[in-house]
């Protein structure tokens, strides 16, 4: 049809000479002028407009379809990650336990069980509460085979525990489904997320979203178009993009499908994407996977997505116990989780929850009663400690575990489940000990930088005080099952933030933590019949100096020279130092190792052969180590890790269990892919296992190890202290192993003892370990068959009578033992290298040594204050200083030029002055 448009006539267009309304040449009437379409202006525009729409719908319709099978397909699987799960050690309920059954249901739930109400589903289990206790129903993709229990309680602890199934018994114990550390590989980070159904979640934290984030949440269909023009009129006011004014589901969207760039396109996506969830789902549905998709900051190297995990992270505890002003924190962290964390700045985050506390009151959510109440309450957050659950540094080892064996795309698209061995309960033990050893490590090497030095003269002298710069020192700590290997709590390092150097797996001279290897290689030669390279057999201290029952054997009380020794290695001349050169004439092996001397280790090594040596560390996996005399002082290098696995020979009965950290990989329905099991090889007798227990139990009890003591753990243990560069401690109990590590980045030496640094550290994690359920029974270690427990007289190391009342107990390879008691007349009692050089005296019995009139505890008895100054048993003090046998052979003088260390820097080497 034509279109009519009245416009001027172009005849008329130009006025009159004259005004008035005349006929004929004057101001006539002007006729409306009639265009077509065929106009050419008119043709024009409306050709522009039909292709800008044609344009448009083609653009929207292609963009619609798109995203429309992009959110088809996202939503038609699992909606969050595929990527590969790791899973901590199951939990083991004991009965004896202090716990009820919300405490189990709590765990569960943790752990993907749903409470079984009708409709209720989870593949992974359910659980239902009885009239005293709670049944455990695991499901068809459950860790555990599908035989259920009951577990009952009374008197707040668990009663029974009776398995259900065709063979149901009673139980001592039941193992729970084990909780979810981290998803491994979700994009580029690890991430940790708890699923929660919209029901679960507390009204007080939809109100606290609502208010703050999308008040019109439940009435538009998407977009909020009022709110964007809004948000659109302050940027262009201000000149900036900082108003958003999205949705919930906006930011659904842009978290499902989108980048975070501010960009129109990606908005317009956005609001697309919006509308198109809206069509899809319903409201509640759409709030519950804003819910479970929502960042909220990062915690180490983890990030924290959804309400239910944040819950746990900032507070620790269930999301349905929030209370109104922890909802109000949550909510408010939404707009900048990490700007807003209570972590970096307190003051910014509880301005923050108090405002979303005033928006609750203007939506009606609560009251202003309500509000005041609960901005009057403080923040109340739990102790921030990334080791405490995450892990990162045992993750990391997992992640390169798996990455050997199984690429990164099969990982991701197949979701596979990771079963790993950490206990979540220990690694927290772990941190908490790290942190409070480190401490007490920070103030002795503030203490040693600190100097105070005099300036000026006269009345202007001042005294000023500085502090020199230095590394701050690191830490390693591993903790494992020594008769399974499996790898139970891991921290590598002070702060994962700081610095992600994995300590635990990072090569150190290992230091005295290695001298056990050098005396498990002497006393091995009772089982095997080898003789002692240089002496053909040792003194066991019965007074006849040698063995009379098994000549050439090395037992315990075996009679060492601690004097210096000088032994030629190629070119050069090793001679080891004592601390504060200190040498103690001839000692017990067993008197020897507790103190920690070197001269006496370094013989024992050279007489058994340090190939035999080297022969039995490169057995219990330290590969590194070469058949040299610095072997014997721990010289060559190893990790906390693979010294884990090494010390499970002394604490395992001979046997090495390598260490475990993964122990099975499923799909994602449970079925078992891949199980790993434990890894052993036997490398030691066990009663010279048991032996080497015995003599590191003197260690602790009364060695170079008694801060362990002191530091409140009473429980029987064995371990050693170990220095170098670095400060280490090894130790373990009946049921638990565990190796700590103190050092520098740069290699620099730390100047502190393994003493006073890594064993406090080592003494804290294990006296926390003490009070969980699953390592409380923590029992005398017991001796194999062909072991026997023998008193002997501290004076003459011969079997004690009632005659010799100062006696302590030692442990022999049956048939070693000593077999002369204490006051039966004797010959020469000295060892090899004694007669050979004439040193000491064939006296059958000198008295105790004194100090002042007053006699000093031999080896079964607790060392001095300054325990390395201490004399061998039935000695005199020896000079401070005394030449080895290479020093008198090439006339070297008493001042000891040219000494050598091959490495080693030990506090129990005598450069460090720190007592031992």
């Amino acid at each position: 049809m034509a279109i009519k448009i009245k416009l001027p006539d172009g005849r008329a267009s130009a006025r009159p000479a004259s005004g008035g309304n005349s006929r004929g040449g004057r101001g006539r009437p002007v006729r409306a002028q009639h265009f077509s379409i065929a106009d050419p202006l008119v043709k024009l525009l409306a050709s522009v407009f039909l292709i800008a729409a044609f344009v448009f719908m083609a653009m929207f319709t292609y963009f619609y379809v798109k995203y429309e099978n992009i959110v088809d397909r996202r939503m038609s699987g699992p909606i969050f990650s595929n990527a590969a799960r790791i899973y901590a050690r199951p939990h083991t309920v004991w009965v004896g336990e202090k716990l009820d059954a919300q405490d189990i249901a709590a765990d569960l739930h943790r752990a993907g069980y749903a409470e079984q109400r009708g409709h209720n589903d989870s593949p992974i289990g359910h659980y239902a509460f009885t009239p005293h206790g709670i049944q455990v129903i695991p499901g068809p993709e459950s860790f555990h085979a599908e035989e259920g229990a009951v577990i009952h309680f009374e008197n707040g602890q668990v009663a029974a525990i009776d398995e259900t199934g065709k063979d149901s018994q009673n139980l001592e114990a039941y193992e729970l489904e084990p909780q979810l550390v981290t998803a491994l590989f979700e994009g580029q980070e690890r991430s940790k997320r708890e699923i929660i159904r919209f029901e679960e979640i507390p009204q007080p934290l939809v109100d606290a979203v609502l208010a703050i984030e999308d008040r019109r949440f439940f009435q538009h269909n998407g977009v909020n178009y009022f709110r964007l023009m809004e948000a659109a009129a302050i940027d262009v006011r201000e000149g900036r993009h900082g108003q958003g004014g999205s949705t919930l589901t906006m930011q659904l969207s842009r978290g499902f499908f989108l980048s975070p760039e501010k960009t129109v396109k990606r908005k317009l996506l956005e609001m697309l994407i919006a509308v198109e969830l809206e069509h899809k789902f319903s409201k509640q549905r759409i709030f519950e996977m804003y819910a479970n998709e929502v960042y909220m900051g990062q915690r180490g190297s983890f990030t924290i997505n959804g309400f239910a995990q944040a819950s746990h992270a900032y507070f620790n505890k269930d999301i349905k116990n929030l209370t109104l002003p922890e909802a109000a924190l949550l909510a408010g962290m939404i707009q900048r989780p990490n700007y807003l964390s209570p972590y970096r700045n307190p003051k910014r985050a509880l301005e923050r929850r108090n405002l979303v506390l005033d928006s609750m009151v203007e939506t009606g959510a609560v009251t202003r009663e309500q509000a005041d109440r609960a901005r009057a309450t403080p923040l109340k957050i739990a102790a921030f400690n990334v080791e405490a659950s995450d892990a990162p540094y045992f993750v990391d080892l997992v992640k390169d575990q798996l990455s050997n064996q199984f690429s990164e795309g099969e990982l991701n698209d197949h979701a596979y489940r990771v079963y790993t061995t950490l206990d979540p309960d220990l690694q927290r033990a772990a941190a908490e000990a790290v942190d409070t050893g480190m401490k007490l490590v920070d103030e002795q090497v503030e203490k040693r930088r600190t100097h105070k030095t005099k300036v000026g003269s006269g009345q202007d002298t001042k005294t000023e005080t500085k502090v020199e710069s230095g590394p701050m020192p690191q830490v390693a700590l591993v903790a494992i099952d020594p008769h399974t290997g499996e790898v139970l709590a891991l921290v590598g390092g002070r702060n994962y933030g700081m610095s992600q150097l994995n300590h635990a797996i990072a090569k150190r001279p290992t230091g005295s933590i290695f001298k056990p290897f050098v005396y498990a290689a002497a006393i091995n030669t009772a089982v095997t019949g080898q003789t002692m390279v240089a002496s053909g057999g040792g003194d066991d201290g019965n007074g006849d100096g040698d063995n009379n029952n098994a000549p050439g054997v090395f037992t315990p009380a075996t009679l060492v020279d601690d004097s210096q020794v000088s032994i030629a290695n190629g070119n050069q001349v090793y001679e080891p130092r004592n601390y504060h050169d200190s040498y103690n004439g001839e000692v017990t092996a067993r008197y020897a190792l507790a103190l920690s001397l070197n001269n006496a280790t370094v013989r024992i090594g050279q007489e058994v052969g340090f190939d035999k040596v080297a022969a039995l560390a490169k057995a219990a996996g330290i590969q590194s180590v070469r058949a040299t005399p610095a072997i014997a002082l721990g010289a060559y290098d190893a990790t906390p890790l693979e010294m884990a696995g090494a010390y499970t020979v002394f604490a395992n009965q001979g046997t090495r269990m390598a260490p475990l950290m993964v122990k099975s990989v499923r799909d994602a329905r449970g079925n078992p892919l891949d199980d790993y099991k434990p890894d052993s090889k036997s490398v030691l007798d066990p009663r010279v296992a048991y032996v080497l227990t015995s003599m590191m139990q003197a260690v602790i009890n009364n060695g170079t190890g008694a801060t362990v003591r002191a530091r409140g753990f009473a429980a029987p243990a064995a371990g050693k202290t170990g220095t170098s560069h670095d400060a280490w401690f090894a130790g373990y109990t009946s049921n638990l192993l565990c190796i700590v590590w103190v050092g520098n980045d740069d290699y620099t030496d730390l100047k502190l003892s393994g003493s006073s640094t890594a064993a406090p550290i080592w003494a804290e994690f294990m006296k926390r370990a003490a009070k969980l359920p699953q390592y409380a029974d923590m029992k005398n270690f017991s001796a194999p068959s062909g072991v026997v427990e023998v008193t002997l007289d501290k004076v003459t190391n011969r079997l004690a009578t009632a005659s010799c009342p100062q006696t302590y107990t030692v442990a022999f390879i049956a048939g070693t033992e000593p077999k002369e008691t204490c006051d039966q007349a004797a010959g020469d009692h000295r060892g090899f290298f004694s007669k050979i050089f004439g040193l000491g005296s064939p006296a059958v019995a000198l008295p105790p040594p004194t100090t002042n009139g007053v006699v000093q505890p031999g080896p079964g008895g607790t060392p001095a204050q300054d325990a390395d100054s201490q004399p061998g048993p039935g000695q005199q003090p020896q000079p401070k200083k005394k030449r080895g046998f290479f020093s008198r052979l090439f006339g070297k003088g008493d001042n000891g030029d040219q000494q050598q260390n091959n490495g080693t820097d030990d506090s129990e080497n005598g450069n460090n002055p720190v007592p031992k």
